[in-house]
């Protein structure tokens, strides 16, 4: 059975959403409620989130599924959340922790699904024949992070 995962209450989350807000704005894009609602819900969920957990999560009717695609599309392209397949290959998203996401490795975790941003660089791409572009590279390592091996940290 999926988990449920439900947004801050309005009181307790208007500093929040004013700080996600300006998060966006930073990054040279319009604060629309979507954008907002979908990355606050991101910002408590405990995991990485697939669609239709945010979809549940947000309510029925609450967003369309095309807006909701494309409001994590975004938020992926913009660096303020991380996109990953689980083991299962489903995509599961969950809030960026700050800076260029492509500029450093992640650690999927298959035990618990969480992202984890690795201190160290990505390794440099390799070069391309001519005619090509790259247009994004990523360093994906995958396993079994500390607290579900039983390891304190």
């Amino acid at each position: 059975m999926p988990e449920t995962y439900s947004t801050p209450s309005t009181h307790s989350s208007s500093a929040s959403a004013a700080s996600l807000a300006e998060r966006i704005r930073a990054v040279g894009a319009r604060a629309t409620p979507a954008r907002i609602r979908v990355l606050e819900l991101l910002s408590v969920a405990p995991r990485p989130l697939s669609h239709h957990d945010v979809e549940s999560a947000l309510g029925a009717g609450s967003l369309d599924r095309v807006t909701l695609y494309r409001v994590l599309d975004w938020l992926v392209e913009s660096g303020l959340a991380v996109k990953g397949a689980d083991e299962r290959r489903v995509w599961r998203f969950s809030l960026a922790s700050g800076g260029t996401h492509g500029s450093h490795a992640h650690f999927h975790c298959e035990g618990c699904g969480r992202v984890f941003c690795l201190d160290m660089p990505a390794p440099s791409p390799p070069s391309l024949p001519g005619g090509f572009t790259l247009l994004r590279a990523a360093l994906d390592l995958s396993g079994r992070c500390a607290q579900c091996n039983g390891v304190s940290a």
